[in-house]
């Protein structure tokens, strides 16, 4: 008798590809099989010897993407984020009147994405400096990082008919870690009228590692209220059983090892810790909003909240932030400064779910 059988095998099945779209592509009942039958292998003794049969050392594993990504949407969630980056350019109105109105977003480069540990190449693009009187062709002397958590899309939805808010749940196939590295000289010369172009599809990275939603069912929690003052968003936005838990009960860590750290074997800093329920918009709010005009999302499509930080410094979420636009230099434990990355640096991402009870998970 085979080990799965019917939902569970078909999902393995399914799996067996190089790729996770046909599996994300089934949707969520084979996949929650799935999870439940390997569990029960894994820990049910009486399996032990033909599980073992099947298993790797992960020495001899090489991860990566888990998908073929077909399209890539980044969002602009994190409230206090927007805020910061606002100060920095419009001190007197660092929100734009839409932004608690509508999940804000923009259309990324899904060919760029590329698996943890891959080296960034460091792009040149136009920059025009505040006292240039025409911009030149070079290397970016701004390259940051921007903390944030990917969401991968499973089944799909029609041309023309949006996913509601109550539906968004089987849509949402799980989370991954992402880091959208941006080109803060380039984007500030190019990103009006149209928004983000070369300053970010030259590189995103993300963990290999889909932490299912059934993983995370735990550690679901209510979206943090709004402000009285704040408007409460528009009906096909809105869901009393999504607010009631919609956020996560996630800790996010950004952490530096430059070169000379690496060569003196010092160990990687920390730069910032925050939640991840810092989202102004929840994710079921941004697949509604997404798909409302028709849009059509596809198995293994990946969304980005944006930069998540939280009120204060120690919980930023970029180096743009951190240095307040690159006039505050950051001082590392072996005397090193920084305002933005330089050649070597290392950034490393990491990320857990923790709950009264439960077993803390983390995100590769």
């Amino acid at each position: 008798m085979p080990l799965l059988q019917d939902d569970a095998r078909n999902a393995a099945e399914a799996a067996r590809g190089e790729s996770l779209n046909a599996l994300l592509a089934l949707g969520p009942r084979p996949r929650r099989a799935l999870r439940r039958s390997v569990f029960q292998l894994l820990t049910d003794t009486r399996n032990e010897s033909a599980v073992r049969a099947a298993l790797l050392p992960i020495t001899q594993c090489q991860l990566h993407v888990p998908a073929t990504i077909g399209d890539y949407t980044d969002f602009y969630t994190g409230i206090h984020h927007a805020t910061n980056i606002g100060l920095l350019f419009r001190p007197d109105n660092p929100l734009l009147p839409n932004y608690k109105y509508v999940p804000i977003g923009y259309h990324g480069r899904s060919s760029s994405i590329v698996v943890s540990g891959t080296d960034i190449n460091r792009p040149r693009a136009q920059i025009k400096g505040p006292h240039d009187s025409v911009p030149t062709y070079k290397p970016t002397q701004r390259l940051d990082y921007e903390l944030e958590m990917g969401v991968w899309i499973g089944g799909a939805n029609k041309l023309g008919v949006p996913i509601s808010i109550e539906d968004a749940d089987d849509y949402i196939a799980g989370l991954c870690l992402l880091n959208d590295w941006s080109a803060r000289d380039v984007q500030v010369w190019e990103y009006q009228p149209l928004g983000p172009f070369l300053a970010k599809n030259f590189a995103t990275s993300i963990s290999p590692w889909i932490v299912t939603t059934e993983a995370l069912a735990p550690y679901r929690i209510p979206q943090p209220p709004r402000a009285t003052e704040d408007p409460k968003p528009l009906p096909y936005l809105w869901s009393d059983r999504d607010q009631g838990s919609g956020a996560y009960a996630v800790t996010m860590e950004v952490s530096v090892r430059t070169q000379r750290m690496r060569n003196a074997n010092i160990a990687p800093q920390r730069l910032s810790r925050g939640p991840m329920n810092v989202m102004y918009w929840t994710v079921a709010q941004l697949l509604a909003h997404h798909t409302c005009n028709g849009c059509n999302l596809q198995a293994g499509d990946l969304l980005g909240t944006g930069t998540l930080s939280s009120v204060d410094a120690a919980t930023f979420g970029s180096l743009i932030e951190l240095s307040r636009g690159g006039q505050t230099p950051l001082t590392l434990s072996n005397g090193e400064q920084r305002t933005f990355l330089q050649d070597g640096d290392e950034v490393i991402f990491s990320a857990y779910a923790q709950a009264p009870g439960r077993v803390r998970i983390g995100f590769g």
